[in-house]
């Protein structure tokens, strides 16, 4: 029987490297016909199995400069074929094994896709470390380091630790074939991390250590840097993991380790760029998952404090279902909310273009109630809030009416040699315990909220008015950017009064409104960019025929383009324009439009959103002559 088999083989060739290989086969080979049809194949089969089995693995001999990556090799596999010199292609035929086909294809979708270094990234994996001190020193290194353009690129970090470990099995198995598949494991991937919160808030339900709690909540509040809080927190976090209880995990901890972190990047002035790449290391997605989970649990300081740190670190670009949440359990609570916590919840909010209806109006009506106990930085930041958001607090503005109803209740005063305010005693101000003491910026603050909100003829609004004047004899340059702000914010307010409220007779006299004017026109601080998509706009624009005015000026606001003579003015709206959630048009926006039809020009806004939904040009152009009412030629 083996003889048989054997005649039916023939000799066996071998490679030049001297080891024996089988060819090919498919219908065009006598030895696939004589495996398919002959009365032996079977018997064959084994024999062939026996004896390659004994073999070494078969490689390509190819030239030096033709050769193949190793990775590509690795990831292949063996090479079932020999190789003539002759041959272009370095890699393995075509075979009967499904497993090399189904390689072979993978490879070439993905280098079609580009994604070649990914795929050698993880074809050649970096040598672990064994030794657990190199690791934890690793880990630090990694920490402390800025983060790379891969890291930005790919949103994985590199930091290895006992939590890694806890994932190292199903974690770094999913995110391989998530970067292959295209992101078809990430849902199981976030499942699994929302599982693994769930156990540590589990374990840190059980009884509390005091003197752990207190220990660990030192440590943060002593950490220099924000790499050092989260190197803390990853180690505690590995701890209760492991079966640490108690867990000093509490939910104070957890709001104090984002406060520290936030506010450690605010003390280097940390780059927005290193901030997001800070946020998706998995020790931080791992403690902003326990904060929220902890939210019910936070007292009014906590939440204020978790709010202002997600603001600091994600900016406008990260944490939205977590701010939703934020405003949930903060609604829950607001009752037990101090002038603080309204001020520094509605300033977080705004800065991150997060729209909250309800929670806005919770947070007036909880205002209202906190009137007499606001501090000046505080009132300011929670008008500039609502402003920002064009969400206004009716209940506060009428409170601070009534609270301030003639000048003799209301007093303001400001150091002129300074930006800030100086301290000023009560027996200056008399037995009058509402007295405010404002800075230059925060009255620059409060008079453009009052703008932008449309409430201009309110009595609070007119005291600061008032005590703004006082700066008529103050020099604002034009050659720093906090005068800039502040002339700017100046410079809405009076011309809105002027255009608005001509019956107060509340503009601006003197040197005061001339030197403002000048701060805001200076080019220093006003070098504008035009986006890609207001060039898309203006070169099919000029292809209506009409002569469009690019960049127009309207009493101090500019349009991206006009038509003067017919008064209508066309603005470009990008998204910063809107709520990142719900797409409505902020206050800047809202107080904009508002002011340049009042000015007698009938305005058409067009949204980035809008001109992203039409297809084509010729789709565009019926859309651009419809809303601007221009007949087609």
């Amino acid at each position: 029987m083996e003889a048989a088999a054997a005649s039916l083989l023939g000799p066996l060739p071998r490679n030049t490297a001297g080891g024996i290989s089988f060819p090919v086969l498919s219908s065009n080979n006598p030895y696939h016909y004589a495996q398919l049809h002959h009365p032996f194949s079977s018997l064959l089969n084994i024999n062939l199995t026996r004896c390659t089995s004994r073999l070494p693995p078969c490689r390509v001999s190819l030239k030096e400069d033709d050769a193949t990556p190793q990775w590509q090799l690795d990831f292949l596999g063996p090479d079932p074929q020999p190789r003539s010199d002759e041959d272009d292609d370095p890699l393995p035929a075509e075979s009967t094994d499904w497993c090399v086909r189904a390689r072979r294809s993978a490879l070439s979708s993905i280098e079609a896709r580009g994604l070649s270094p990914a795929l050698e990234r993880m074809v050649s994996p970096p040598k672990k470390i064994k030794n657990k001190k190199k690791k934890k020193q690793k880990k630090k290194k990694i920490l402390s380091k800025k983060p790379r353009k891969d890291d930005e690129l790919l949103g994985e970090d590199e930091v290895d630790g006992d939590v890694e470990e806890i994932f190292s099995v199903s974690d770094d198995l999913d995110l391989r074939v998530a970067q292959l598949a295209d992101g078809v494991f990430d849902e199981k991937r976030q499942r699994n991390r929302e599982h693994f919160i769930q156990t540590l808030s589990s374990f840190s339900a059980a009884p509390s250590n005091r003197n752990k709690e207190v220990s660990f909540n030192r440590d943060i509040v002593q950490a220099q840097t924000a790499e050092e809080v989260l190197a803390l927190t990853a180690v505690v976090i590995a701890a209760v993991a492991k079966g640490l209880s108690p867990s000093p995990l509490t939910a104070l901890n957890i709001a104090t380790a984002l406060h520290r972190i936030a506010k450690n990047m605010e003390s280097v002035s940390m780059m927005q760029t290193h901030r997001l790449a800070f946020a998706r290391h998995r020790d931080m997605s791992m403690l902003v998952g326990l904060a929220m989970l902890s939210l019910p649990e936070c007292s009014p300081q906590g939440i204020s404090n978790i709010s202002w740190a997600l603001s600091k670190i994600g900016g406008d670009l990260l944490y939205l279902p977590e701010m939703d949440r934020i405003a949930n359990v903060a609604i829950s609570k607001v009752e037990d909310f101090n002038a603080q916590n309204v001020a520094n919840i509605a300033g977080a909010f705004a800065s991150m273009r997060q729209s909250a209806p309800d929670l806005f109006s919770a947070l007036a009506q909880r205002a209202a109630q906190l009137v007499h106990t606001f501090k000046e930085q505080e009132l300011a930041q929670f008008l500039w809030g609502c402003a920002s958001l064009n969400e206004c607090p009716y209940p506060l503005l009428d409170a601070l009416d009534a609270a301030f109803q003639d000048a003799t209740s209301f007093k303001c005063h400001v150091d002129m040699s300074q930006s800030g305010a100086k301290e000023v005693s009560s027996e200056e101000y008399g037995s009058n315990s509402h007295a405010l003491n404002f800075s230059r910026d925060q009255l620059g603050n409060i008079a453009w909220s009052y703008a932008v909100l449309g409430q201009l003829d309110r009595q609070f609004f007119s005291h600061i008015w008032r005590t703004l004047c006082q700066y008529e004899e103050q020099r604002v340059s034009d050659q720093y950017r906090e005068d800039i702000m502040f002339s700017s914010q100046v410079y809405l307010a009076n011309q809105s009064l002027k255009l608005e409220y001509p019956h107060l007779d509340m503009g601006l006299r003197g040197d005061l409104e001339e030197k403002i004017s000048k701060a805001v026109k200076s080019k220093r601080f006003n070098q504008k960019t035009t986006s890609l998509f207001q060039k898309d706009v203006g070169r099919l624009l000029y292809t209506t025929g009409h002569e469009w005015v690019r960049e127009f000026t309207v009493d101090g606001y500019t349009v991206d383009a006009a038509l003067v003579d017919e008064k209508l003015a066309l603005e470009i709206d990008g998204t910063t324009h809107f709520s990142r959630n719900l797409g409505t048009p902020l206050g800047h926006t809202s107080f904009k439009r508002r002011y340049i039809t009042t000015a007698g020009w009938k305005l058409v806004p067009l949204s980035h959103q809008e001109w992203e939904e039409l297809q084509g040009e010729s789709e565009q152009m019926k859309y651009l002559r419809r809303i601007l009412g221009i007949d087609a030629e």
